[in-house]
């Protein structure tokens, strides 16, 4: 079972905490995790925890949260950082039309930019997306039209049409810990019905703890939760889920080494 992760943990518990998060994911079959960057500029704090264990990756990028923080990024920048043996993935990036903390135009720039560098580098987007579907299927689509891309709508919980249109050219749907709440229904049946090669389960951790954890602080090893009802939403056995959704991590995620 493979999960996407964020691992923000307070610098003094870092060591502590890590490694116990860590050991806890190994002993559920979690076999690799890959911490989420959201600012650029906090990169060092990222790759440090991914540097530690030999079944950690990270990400680069500036979650729209924080574009406006960030407008100096480019391409280059980012596609600098990619050289770094333990960076699989560009993102996590995208638009949040809920909570916009920065501008829909910043936001939008990023998303751009990320984009390029995702396309340059060969690696997936991870990508954020709320209260944004017609944009983001939109600029994803004109993105995916420049040249080859690999995108994952990550923490899915969009419509059946965003998650369609990002599907039909080749991209991921990755679901948390929000597709085993009671109210998901729509989000089950979503998940029941995208074909099998695209589909993805993550943590968003340290948030959105599937149940019976809800409320509590999320980590990979909770991601086996989210894989057997994602497997009861497809009438499949969980340990189908669980070979597909690796085979599917290993094929967007390319760089991670299998062993």
């Amino acid at each position: 079972m493979l999960v996407d992760s964020h691992c923000h943990l307070d610098h003094s518990q870092l060591a502590k905490e890590t490694d116990a998060v860590v050991e806890r994911a190994r002993k559920a079959g979690i076999g690799r995790m890959v911490t989420i960057s959201t600012r650029v500029k906090r990169f060092p704090e990222v790759r440090a925890i991914a540097e530690r264990f030999d079944d950690v990756f990270c990400s680069i990028g500036t979650h729209p949260h924080h574009a406006a923080e960030e407008p100096e990024v480019g391409v280059g920048d980012l596609v600098a950082i990619v050289a770094h043996p333990k960076v699989v993935a560009i993102g996590e990036v995208g638009l949040d039309y809920f909570y916009k903390n920065s501008p829909p135009e910043a936001q939008a720039k990023g998303f751009r930019t990320h984009a390029a560098a995702a396309r340059e580098t060969g690696l997936p987007l991870v990508i954020h997306a709320r209260d944004a579907d017609s944009d983001i299927a939109r600029m994803l689509e004109e993105e995916t039209a420049k040249g080859p891309l690999t995108a994952i709508l990550h923490c899915f919980t969009g419509d059946a049409e965003l998650a369609r249109r990002a599907v039909a050219i080749g991209h991921y749907v990755s679901f948390s810990g929000i597709l085993t709440f009671k109210k998901s229904e729509d989000l089950r049946r979503i998940a029941a019905e995208l074909p099998e090669d695209r589909i993805l389960v993550e943590t968003d951790a340290p948030y959105l703890a599937p149940e019976p954890w809800r409320g509590k602080r999320n980590e990979p090893a909770y991601v086996t939760e989210t894989a057997r009802v994602l497997a009861q939403a497809r009438g499949v056995a969980p340990e189908h889920i669980a070979e597909l959704t690796t085979a599917n991590f290993f094929r967007c995620f390319a760089k991670v080494p299998r062993a």
